[in-house]
């Protein structure tokens, strides 16, 4: 088991601090089944299901790009990338990461999922529950970014997938807090937890950048296979 696996369970329960802010919206105003209180706590489950699922067919997705640029022989280079990158991004300030936010193909892409989310909203039913959470997991989100990082540092689609579901497995507690308590949610302490996400980011860039450096440190940054042992092993299997 990688260390972006093992972290990504923490990345993403400290981050979900930062997605009550980004998607609690949607979180607190969902829709109530009419049936029973049983009812109710399965749909918001539901929701937080169908977000995990679509985390991890990303992160399988993105850990087979990362299992190709291992093939590739570039891993190393591409570890070292991200990690510079997430720092980067984390210490980039908000006004300029406002401006990827707001930028116009980000909000064309995000348009039709926030239309459809808006039509499963009117039906409210168990099932628009799981498809709105599967759709809230397709929205802009620098902090799942920076977990689909960690999916392509993996190496293998099934590792990415690994990583992004622990990441949204992390995600749940709050968010299922969000959606059950909503504005009883204490704000102060949402607000130091998330103070610390950086700090954890900055943990996983650094893992990233070691990875990349190929220090023969066991388990850390182990010595990477070349390209023609890799693509070697590859074609045993």
């Amino acid at each position: 088991m990688t260390p972006e696996i093992l972290t990504a369970f923490t990345i993403g329960f400290l981050g979900s601090f930062h997605c009550i802010g980004m998607c609690g919206p949607i979180a607190i105003a969902l829709p109530v089944p009419k049936s029973s209180k049983l009812s109710f706590f399965t749909g918001r489950i539901l929701y937080n299901v169908g977000r995990v699922v679509t985390y991890s067919c990303l992160g399988l997705l993105f850990g087979l790009v990362g299992g190709r640029i291992t093939l590739a022989g570039a891993q190393q280079v591409v570890s070292i990338i991200l990690g510079v990158a997430i720092v980067i991004a984390v210490l980039l300030p908000q006004q300029y990461k406002n401006i990827f936010v707001q930028h116009r193909l980000v909000q064309k892409l995000a348009q039709p999922l926030k239309s459809n989310i808006s039509i499963l909203f009117k039906k409210g039913t168990l099932s628009s529950l799981f498809l709105i959470g599967i759709l809230n997991g397709f929205l802009p989100c620098g902090f799942v970014y920076i977990g689909l990082a960690g999916s392509i540092a993996s190496g293998n689609a099934i590792s990415g997938a690994a990583v992004m579901m622990l990441f949204g497995l992390g995600t749940v507690p709050a968010m299922f807090a969000a959606t059950v308590f909503g504005k009883f949610i204490n704000i102060g302490i949402r607000a130091k937890l998330r103070k610390i996400i950086p700090v954890f980011a900055i943990l996983l860039a650094a893992v990233f950048i070691m990875r990349g450096m190929n220090l023969g440190i066991p388990f850390l940054s182990p010595k990477l296979s070349s390209q023609t042992q890799v693509i070697n092993n590859f074609n045993h299997h």
